[in-house]
């Protein structure tokens, strides 16, 4: 076999590996998702809705985001993004909620809309809500998101969790709830109340541990083409 032949075949091997690495990387990383995943019960914290374009031939213009209302939360506001107009619909529950404070709430924020703005082929951007306090009989929230394209195409992010453990095609963004000192909380510290919501960053751990993936995957790969180069050379002498 000669050398030429071996890295065409190398090549054509680390190809397909590079084509199924990132095959199974990029839609885990393509998800719409609220980040940081994670926040204390009870506590205020600073959401942000991660929606990346998985379109190469259209924009992102329209985000709607769905708030819970079986367990409603009492105070919202959000972080002006630039280019984008942001609409916060308010509206009556389909039945009364008694929050943990004992109080009856008929009323709360049932969705979100970003418009105006676009999000290219490529690219991703943050919507940012400050919310509380979360509730504390619950381990988690769900926020249905609806994307749509400037082709009309339209994505709705709602599917629940599967019972088996794997993931839906199209799974509702999810605010896991913790109690606080848990070690795997990501949200703020449980807060009076009355306290004014307070706006901090958000944790690049999602967006850094899949940056990461990608390139510890490309890595295996630049090792594939290592390897291969090298076993041909070493042929090619020993001939």
């Amino acid at each position: 076999m000669t050398m030429t032949t071996t890295v065409r075949r190398a090549a054509a091997v680390t190809a397909g590996a590079l084509a199924l690495t990132l095959g199974l990387a990029v839609p885990a990383l393509a998800h719409v998702t609220v980040n940081p995943g994670t926040a204390v019960k009870g506590s205020w914290t600073k959401l942000a809705f991660r929606v990346p374009n998985e379109r190469d031939n259209a924009s992102t213009t329209k985000v709607e985001v769905e708030f819970p209302t079986d367990n409603p939360l009492p105070f919202v506001s959000v972080r002006p993004v630039p280019g984008w107009d942001v609409k916060v619909t308010q509206g009556k529950l389909p039945a009364p909620v008694v929050s943990d404070s004992g109080d009856t709430i008929t009323e709360s924020v049932l969705k979100i809309t970003w418009t105006g703005g676009k999000i290219g082929p490529g690219q991703f951007e943050e919507f940012e809500a400050s919310v509380g306090p979360l509730p504390t009989k619950v381990d988690e929230l769900t926020f249905p998101t609806v994307q749509t394209y400037s082709n009309d195409e339209v994505v709705k992010w709602a599917d629940p969790a599967k019972s088996d453990g794997s993931e839906p095609d199209h799974p509702a963004p999810a605010l896991k709830l913790v109690a606080a000192g848990d070690d795997t909380a990501g949200g703020h510290g449980a807060a009076s109340p009355s306290a004014a919501p307070s706006v901090a960053a958000v944790s690049g751990g999602d967006s850094s541990d899949g940056t990461a993936r990608l390139i510890g995957a490309a890595g295996v790969v630049i090792g594939v083409v290592g390897t291969a180069v090298g076993v041909a050379g070493l042929r090619r002498r020993t001939q």
